[in-house]
């Protein structure tokens, strides 16, 4: 509960920073283009950024690995009038909850593809979600012959462990300086493991530069 009353209020305050910094622009008139005169935008901008944040593992997960730190690289790119592809690569290191025998804990590199929709009523806030893979390999000790698999925790990690899954994700810029940008990002993401499903909420800090 404490995650989401934290998570809620940090997310209302950014969000409102950033609306009424939109306000201005938000409120001109803007009439449909022309669909003859529209021009092909895709890839007319790229940025690239760097991020850092927690990750907090819901449902079944929070019995198994503690809060952790995060850090990540991103692109983004115009797609599309008002959507922009976004590339995510992402590192975190989990400890398990408790003590487990001879592992330490778990490494996740996660990639992530999808897109942003800029709603132009609250832009610059973009609305995003699409596909991921993360590649997990547990920290143990001594050999993984010596894992019962079939009853030690964590013991499938041993061998490395790749599994897809689905994220939405709400971008909000807070400062924009020439061509740097700063702001917050949550991501909820599913993990179609087997027999349930894993849930992650993060939230993190960015920093983002254009390069053309």
């Amino acid at each position: 509960m404490f995650v989401w009353t934290k998570t809620i209020v940090l997310v209302l305050a950014v969000a409102g920073f950033a609306l009424a910094q939109s306000l201005p622009d938000s409120t001109k008139v803007q009439s449909l283009p022309d669909s003859s005169k529209v021009k092909d935008v895709a890839f007319s901008n790229l940025y690239v950024s760097i991020e850092g944040g927690e990750k907090y593992p819901f449902g079944d997960l929070v019995d198994a690995v503690n809060n952790t730190f995060y850090a990540g690289l991103g692109i983004r790119y115009t797609y599309w009038e008002d959507f922009d592809g976004i590339v995510l690569f992402q590192y975190a290191y989990f400890e398990p909850h408790g003590k487990i025998p001879r592992i330490n804990g778990v490494h996740e590199a996660s990639g992530k593809l999808g897109l942003d929709y800029r709603w132009r009523l609250i832009s610059p806030i973009a609305f995003g979600a699409g596909f991921l893979c993360n590649w997990t390999r547990a920290d143990y000790e001594g050999d993984k012959e010596d894992f019962d698999f079939g009853h030690d925790p964590g013991a499938t990690l041993t061998d490395n462990e790749t599994e897809f899954g689905w994220f939405a994700r709400l971008n909000l810029p807070v400062f924009t300086l020439n061509n740097y940008r700063a702001g917050l990002n949550v991501l909820w993401e599913q993990v179609w493991t087997l027999p349930e499903r894993s849930n992650m909420l993060s939230v993190g800090l960015y920093v983002e530069r254009r390069i053309w």
